[in-house]
């Protein structure tokens, strides 16, 4: 029952509250599935002289490897790093024996790029932001 309990709209809850929702979803979650066991990695793209160039920031869990991040430096766009990123994505998911490789983008971005790398569209919200769309991708592994 929900009656007797007020509802509190804020940018800034206390601490203490914050802790509260965080402390009930983890338990409510690890009932459900154990403890979350997340690793990041990062693959970087550098130049010569070291720069990045390119990269991309992965999470590993739940048996996935979540893209978070891929960007590829405006000079070295079109030119292939952002499949080989991708791949070491990839690489890294098989090599921890994981089933796949989920990520999510913009229309604005690059959902055609995901298309070609043999990901499948697995959700879209449209007017997100307005104007364009929000993509989730996956590419699960054969066994």
């Amino acid at each position: 029952m929900t009656e007797g309990l007020a509802l509190e709209v804020t940018a800034e809850p206390a601490e203490a509250d914050r802790h509260a929702v965080g402390r009930g979803l983890g338990a409510y979650n690890r009932a459900a599935y154990g403890r979350l066991a997340r690793e990041e990695r990062w693959i970087l793209a550098r130049d010569a002289a070291g720069a990045v160039q390119g990269g991309a920031r992965c999470e590993l869990a739940w048996g996935w490897v979540y893209v978070d991040w891929l960007w590829v430096a405006e000079g070295r766009r079109r030119q292939g790093l952002g499949a080989r990123l991708l791949a070491a994505a990839e690489a890294l998911a098989r090599g921890n024996g994981c089933l796949g490789v989920h990520l999510n983008t913009w229309s604005f971005q690059a959902p055609d790029f995901y298309r070609k790398q043999g990901y499948a569209e697995v959700g879209r919200v449209e007017d997100m932001p307005p104007g364009a769309a929000r993509y989730w991708f996956a590419k699960r592994f054969q066994a």
